[in-house]
C-alpha cells in the first residue's frame, strides 16, 4: 500500500539504536525481535504487567490532536509503569488554539526538558515533521498520523502473534476492511514483511482498495472467501460509520454479508486460525460477537500487548537519549 512520503528523521542512529519510532521504515527484523523480547520481560503471570523505575526522572509528553482513549491510555500506563513523569497536553485548551504554532508548542515543551513526545495527528507525516523540528535530543513516537502509519499498533499485533509462537516465515495473514484509509493496515503490512511473512492477502471492497506495492508476497482482491483457506491469521479492520453512509459502501448489512467474520466464514480458514482486530470493534459489521468473543480471538490479547510493547519501545528509545 502506497502513501505520500513525508520528511523523515532517521529512526535508527549510526550505532544501530532506536532513535524515533515513526513508521518502521528503518527497522529490521532484529529490531522488532529485540522489542518483542523486552516486552515479554514486562509480563507478570498470565495478565499482569511489571512496574519499574527505569524511566524515573524522564518526562514523556502526549500530544493527541485526534481523540483516542485506548491508545492514549495505553501510552500513559506504559510510561507510568516505567516511572516516567507524564505530561498530557490538552490540545483543545492549549495555546495552539490561541494562535501558537505546533512548532512553538514543541520548542516550549523541549525547553521544559521533555525527552519523549508521543504524537497523534490527523495529518500524514506529522510525527516526522515534529522529529525534524526538535532542537534537542528528544525523541518522537508516532501514535498515528493521518492515513500514513501507526507503528506501535503494528508492533503490538505482531508481538501478540509472536508470543503465541506464530512462525512469520511460514504463515499466511489476511487483512480485510477499509485498506484505503487505514494507517493500521499500512504499518502492519510493513511489520509483516520485515518479519518475513511470505503471503499476505489484502481484501477490501473495490472502492476501498488502494494502489498496492509491487511485492510478490502481497495479493490483493475483493473476495474474502477465496483467500480464507490460505489464512492462518485474519485481521479485520474497523470501518468508520460515516463511510457506511457515503458512496464508498452500500451499507453495513451488505458489508457484513460479504466481509464480516462469522463462525461459518472463519471455518473456511486454516485449522486454528487466529482472529485479530485493532479496535474498537463494530459488532455485526466487521465481526460477529461469536467470533470476537470466541476461542480463536486475540482481540483482548492485543489490548494487553499494547501496554507491554509501548513500555518496550519507550524504554528502548530513552536508553539512547541524552
Amino acid at each position: 500500500m502506497t502513501e505520500g512520503r513525508a520528511p523523515q528523521a532517521r529512526e535508527i542512529d549510526d550505532a544501530g539504536r532506536l532513535r524515533h519510532l515513526l513508521d518502521l521504515r528503518d527497522l529490521r527484523r532484529e529490531h522488532l525481535l529485540a522489542l518483542f523480547e523486552r516486552a515479554r520481560g514486562f509480563r507478570v503471570g498470565e495478565h499482569g504487567v511489571a512496574s519499574r523505575d527505569s524511566l524515573a526522572g524522564r518526562t514523556v509528553a502526549t500530544l493527541f490532536f485526534e481523540d483516542s482513549t485506548r491508545t492514549r491510555s495505553a501510552f500513559e500506563l506504559a510510561a507510568r509503569r516505567l516511572g516516567a513523569t507524564v505530561l498530557n497536553l490538552d490540545v483543545g485548551r492549549s495555546s495552539t488554539k490561541k494562535g501558537e504554532t505546533l512548532r512553538d508548542t514543541l520548542l516550549t515543551l523541549e525547553a521544559m526538558d521533555v525527552q519523549l513526545f508521543v504524537v497523534r495527528h490527523g495529518d500524514s507525516g506529522a510525527a516526522a515533521c515534529v522529529a525534524e523540528s526538535l532542537h534537542s535530543g528528544a525523541a518522537v513516537l508516532n501514535a498515528g498520523d493521518g492515513w500514513h502509519a501507526h507503528p506501535t499498533q503494528a508492533l503490538l499485533d505482531t508481538y501478540t502473534l509472536w508470543e503465541r509462537g506464530f512462525d512469520f516465515t511460514q504463515g499466511a495473514v489476511t487483512i480485510v476492511g477499509d485498506l484505503l484509509h487505514s494507517r493500521v493496515a499500512r504499518s502492519l503490512l510493513r511489520a509483516l514483511r520485515i518479519l518475513g511473512c511470505p503471503r499476505i492477502h489484502l481484501v477490501a471492497p473495490p472502492t476501498l482498495l488502494p494502489p498496492m506495492p509491487e511485492d510478490p508476497a502481497i495479493h490483493c482482491g475483493s473476495d474474502l472467501d477465496a483467500v480464507l483457506p490460505d489464512s492462518d491469521v485474519v485481521v479485520a479492520l474497523r470501518l468508520q460509520n460515516e463511510r457506511m453512509r457515503g458512496p464508498l459502501l452500500p451499507g453495513a448489512g451488505e458489508y457484513f454479508s460479504r466481509y464480516g467474520l462469522t463462525p461459518a466464514r472463519l471455518a473456511q480458514a486454516r485449522p486454528g486460525a487466529w482472529v485479530m482486530h485493532p479496535g474498537p470493534i463494530n459488532r455485526g459489521v466487521e465481526i460477529a460477537s461469536e467470533v470476537a468473543d470466541g476461542p480463536r480471538s486475540l482481540i483482548l490479547d492485543q489490548v494487553r500487548s499494547g501496554v507491554l510493547v509501548r513500555m518496550a519501545v519507550m524504554e528502548t528509545i530513552l536508553e539512547s537519549c541524552p
